[in-house]
């Protein structure tokens, strides 16, 4: 028999905020994080904006001479656990820390540690690069710095699937959850890729949004004008218990997982499917891990990048999955907002999920003033909307060809399926 596996806690530090309140509060007002980039000089680069955190300091939550010692996304991961943490109400001393664990995703890790130690080698020679280095770049030390505060010493793994690492580290801890390995499990995802080296190879790409003259109108899914995706940072945590665990301590029940599906386009390392097959077969397994019908889902956080093919395929990839349903989806990508989080933003997009169906607000699609015909569904363009929602879906496709999919449902002591 399956355990069931809910989620308890969420800490969150987004360019829309660094708490849950007003990360929810500006997501629903339909605020935009996009600005120009503050972080290094962009004269010479085509796109100059970015979804950056905002009056963050990480020695709120870590010691200073700590701090020193971690890459600016490790700094992210553990500020947004602390308040996952303190979300859920669990006293990290009274549970079993052998089964508890953290499964973190992460695109690029430490790739601002990466960019300053390469500029050291250059300019100073190799005896000057930090002993640190490596314990600071590499991507699976998020995981690990969390672990080690808490002294968890269940499963700890890092999944670095480009866009979609946080939606199949959520997938992964689930399904260890589900298999009765482990009682607790945090996971999300963190990213920091604002930086010199990484705009300017996404910029060659031609990737990003060049609509520098209107930061806020820069991330538009599903619009015709469209030009780009617009690169964001961030962490969001999730705290997943095994339901009886939860039940046990009183825990706040905000929502469930029920299913996970995972598949690869197996096409190109950059460009998704031209029929959308990989997105797909995503959703479906992910719909019947879950034993529901395409008929069940409410609502849909889209991946929604901004994209000029990305969008346009995703939506055919609804239609596919979803037939006459698709047209009473409801529908929309956060991106519009938050920026894309590369290997965060499947966490984030969780996140969001969790709280639609909790608070009965859709977060909306902001930035759609002129929608593609291609792109001919119900995006919940530039208002919130209330809506009684029980069962959503969320996309997360990433370079390489990879997809995740995450059904996450209203809670109920009994699950009829």
């Amino acid at each position: 028999m399956f355990k069931r596996v809910v989620i308890t806690g969420i800490g969150a530090v987004t360019p829309v905020g660094n708490n849950l309140d007003d990360f929810w509060g500006n997501l629903t007002g339909g605020i935009s994080g996009v600005g120009p980039i503050t972080r290094f000089d962009t004269t010479g680069y085509s796109s100059k904006i970015a979804a950056e955190v905002k009056n963050f300091n990480p020695t709120d939550f870590i010691d200073r001479k700590e701090a020193r010692r971690m890459d600016r996304f490790t700094h992210f991961a553990v500020a947004a656990t602390t308040m996952a943490v303190e979300n859920a109400g669990l006293d990290m001393n009274r549970i079993n820390r052998a089964r508890a664990g953290v499964i973190l995703g992460s695109g690029v890790g430490g790739i601002e540690t990466l960019e300053e130690q390469h500029r050291v080698l250059m300019d100073r020679g190799p005896g000057r690069v930090s002993p640190l280095f490596i314990p600071m770049m590499i991507s699976n030390m998020a995981s690990g710095r969390v672990a080690i505060n808490y002294g968890l010493r269940g499963c700890n793994v890092t999944t670095t699937s480009a866009c979609a690492s946080s939606a199949n580290a959520l997938g992964d801890a689930f399904k260890v959850i589900q298999r009765g390995q482990a009682d607790i499990m945090l996971s999300g995802g963190t990213e920091a890729p604002i930086t010199p080296l990484a705009v300017a190879g996404f910029c060659s790409m031609k990737a990003l949004s060049t609509r520098n003259d209107d930061p806020a109108g820069a991330s538009r899914p599903f619009d015709i004008g469209r030009n780009g995706f617009v690169i964001a940072e961030g962490a969001v945590i999730l705290v997943l218990e095994e339901m009886e665990h939860a039940l046990a301590r009183g825990a706040d029940i905000l929502a469930e997982i029920t299913g996970y599906g995972a598949s690869c386009d197996a096409y190109h390392i950059t460009a998704p499917d031209p029929e959308g097959a990989g997105a797909v077969l995503s959703m479906r397994m992910a719909l019947e891990d879950a034993g529901i019908k395409p008929d069940q889902v409410d609502y849909i956080n889209a991946h929604g990048t901004s994209t000029l093919l990305g969008d346009k395929l995703e939506t055919l990839a609804i239609k596919e999955v979803f037939g006459e349903h698709a047209g009473q989806l409801i529908i929309s990508s956060t991106k519009s907002m938050t920026g894309h989080l590369l290997g965060a933003a499947g966490g984030l997009e969780a996140v969001v999920c969790a709280l639609v169906i909790k608070k009965g607000l859709i977060p909306p699609t902001i930035n759609l003033t002129n929608p593609d015909p291609e792109c001919d569904l119900d995006y919940v363009p530039n208002n919130a909307r209330r809506a009684d929602v029980a069962v959503t879906l969320t996309n997360s496709f990433g370079f390489g060809g990879h997809n995740a999919t995450l059904v996450i449902e209203r809670f109920t002591a009994e699950r009829n399926i």
